[in-house]
């Protein structure tokens, strides 16, 4: 399963970079209904190697996440994998590149559920749309942060 969102943002690559390898910076692009916090971090920005690790809440149900930064090339890109947490897999990768004045900004995320056809069924049903809002949340929180308008 994957998911694939790409954004412009205006501004500098490294002024752009330097926002998204903040972690505490997650909970600002995260909704509000997911109760989303950074429980720890090893480092104070993400650099490969860094360790995170998150509380959030889905339907109620409290949820503990780790995750470790397996790729990191400055100001281009980094990926974070989940090492515990709710999903099977989880494997997202942030790429960034100038393009006429903007910064466009890659997310993309291969992911894959627990309990085979149960799993597929939930994601059908639950998990897909779930995490479409999850990901128009944060275009919408970045466009606000960056100080994008549609006029």
């Amino acid at each position: 399963m994957s998911l694939n969102r790409k954004q412009l943002v205006p501004g500098k690559i490294s002024d752009v970079f330097r926002f998204f390898e903040n972690p505490l910076n997650l909970e600002r692009i995260t909704p509000p209904w997911l109760s989303f916090r950074v429980v720890s971090s090893t480092d104070t920005t993400v650099q490969l190697g860094t360790r995170i690790s998150y509380r959030l809440y889905w339907k109620h149900v409290p949820l503990h996440w780790d995750s470790r930064i397996s790729a990191y090339q400055k100001d281009i890109c980094f990926a974070d994998e989940m090492t515990h947490g709710p999903y099977r897999s989880w494997y997202h990768r942030h790429l960034f590149r100038s393009v006429e004045g903007s910064i466009e900004m890659t997310d993309t995320v291969h992911y894959s559920l627990p309990l085979g056809p149960i799993g597929n069924l939930v994601h059908a049903l639950i998990i897909r749309q779930q995490l479409e809002s999850i990901f128009d949340y944060r275009k919408q929180a970045i466009e606000e942060i960056f100080g994008i308008s549609d006029t």
